[in-house]
């Protein structure tokens, strides 16, 4: 009855500023000027305010989550360029090491090339031919082999080490490409972000004090409505797993760090993005996941929703761009976006591609 009663009292509402607008336009209410005289100026209805407002919201999520994807390419981008300036450096030292031994072979075999010289360049074969004393000879062909043995092992070493540091030096200049390449990427990335979120900010500047509070009730409506929408298909009734002792520390740190803001790109310990979050909680946990929630997603074992328990990592939307640690009860622990921070939020309130479970151990 109650909402039966609602419902009337915004159809009456309705109905009596469609009667006001009427009797305003015909000059029947408040005197007797004439509709040209006493027309004020249109107002948008409730309705028409409430559209503007909830396409608002849609371009100010589009815009965020433009925003994320770039955050999460920015990420893989950062931990490649730090993996390929970790490898180059590794390669330098390897090149340094393999120049400084190259040197001492090619001293090596520079004194061999000096004895063969004050020899008068007569080969050990023919001088052994030469010595008539059988006792000499034997020691003098030992001495023969060895040296031969000697000069080939310095040739092999040189040979070797001049094509192992062709190698190293190839693999540093592919290295070098991939490094630049990344960073152009995340500098592509970076420039997106800001952009994106720039635009976001703009035009949530725009609203006034009011509408600002109601644009974040849509947006915490939108959010319950797709939670209970989830609720209602069932899903929450066959999760019912237990934390392991790992999982249990990871949803200690997590929950630790609500009300703390969310900044792309970060990893804490003040401020967070989503997948920044979920790496310190497990890190926390004594477990080292991938940095982005792509990564996440891809190279952490998956489980079936059903299984889901807590401390498992709810990844969202297609491209796998957000991630939030599932807490139990249909919650989860996430950093939403720019101007927000770290919260509790139902599990379903966002689009679900699947669930990662990082200390791999699956249930029975």
């Amino acid at each position: 009855m109650a909402g039966e009663r609602g419902v009337r009292g915004v159809r009456g509402g309705r109905l009596a500023l469609c009667t006001a607008a009427v009797l305003c336009a015909t000059g029947l209410l408040g005197g007797t000027a004439t509709a040209a005289q006493r027309t004020p100026a249109p107002t948008p209805s409730p309705d028409a305010d409430a559209r503007h407002l909830d396409e608002v919201r849609k371009e100010i999520e589009g815009l965020y989550r433009t925003a994320e994807r770039a955050t999460e390419e920015y990420n893989a981008a950062e931990e490649q360029v730090q993996l390929q300036q970790k490898k180059i450096v590794e390669l330098a030292r390897t090149i340094d090491t393999a120049q400084r031994r190259l040197a001492v072979l090619k001293r090596q075999a520079g004194a061999l090339a000096s004895a063969q010289y004050r020899t008068g360049g007569i080969p050990p074969e023919l001088k052994l031919v030469l010595n008539a004393d059988p006792g000499a000879f034997l020691a003098g062909a030992d001495l023969t082999r060895k040296g031969q043995q000697a000069v080939k092992g310095v040739i092999g070493q040189l040979t070797h080490l001049k094509t192992d540091l062709e190698g190293y030096a190839d693999d540093a200049s592919h290295r070098w490409e991939r490094l630049e390449a990344n960073r152009k990427k995340k500098d592509a990335a970076r420039k997106e972000i800001n952009d994106k979120i720039d635009a976001a900010k703009t035009l949530e500047s725009r609203l006034a004090t009011k509408e600002k509070a109601r644009l974040r009730k849509l947006e915490d409506d939108q959010a319950l409505l797709a939670q209970q929408k989830w609720l209602d298909s069932g899903a929450l009734k066959e999760i019912t797993g237990k934390a392991s002792e790992q999982g249990k520390k990871a949803i200690s740190y997590a929950t630790s760090q609500i009300g703390k803001d969310y900044v792309w790109g970060a990893v804490g310990p003040d401020t967070f993005d989503c997948s920044g979050l979920t790496l310190r909680s497990w890190q926390a946990a004594g477990r080292t996941i991938p940095r982005t929630s792509q990564e996440q997603w891809r190279q952490l074992p998956r489980v079936a929703l059903k299984d889901m328990r807590p401390g498992d990592l709810v990844i969202y939307f297609s491209d796998a761009s957000h991630v939030g640690l599932y807490v139990g009860d249909g919650a989860i622990v996430h950093a939403p976006r720019p101007g927000r921070q770290v919260t509790v939020a139902g599990a379903g309130s966002m689009p679900i591609l699947g669930v990662v479970r990082p200390d791999g151990e699956r249930t029975g």
